[in-house]
């Protein structure tokens, strides 16, 4: 299994991915989508993760925004 690059990552991330992808803690995962610096939608208890959410992300850190 090839690892996940923003070319290749599925339409919706779980946390356990946009973690693993970002290289956060678990907690901090949580936080970020609890604090609002990540949307995220509610499916029942899953928590999922847009892939457009994900290069929103990408774009504001390489223009120098937070």
């Amino acid at each position: 299994m090839q690892p996940m690059t923003l070319d290749n990552m599925p339409e919706f991330l779980t946390v356990e991915e946009y973690r693993k992808l970002f290289r956060r803690g678990r907690s901090s995962a949580f936080e970020d989508i609890h604090s609002g610096r990540v949307r995220a939608l509610r499916l029942g208890r899953r928590l999922l993760i847009p892939r457009s959410e994900v290069h929103r992300l990408v774009q504001e850190a390489l223009e120098g925004g937070e």
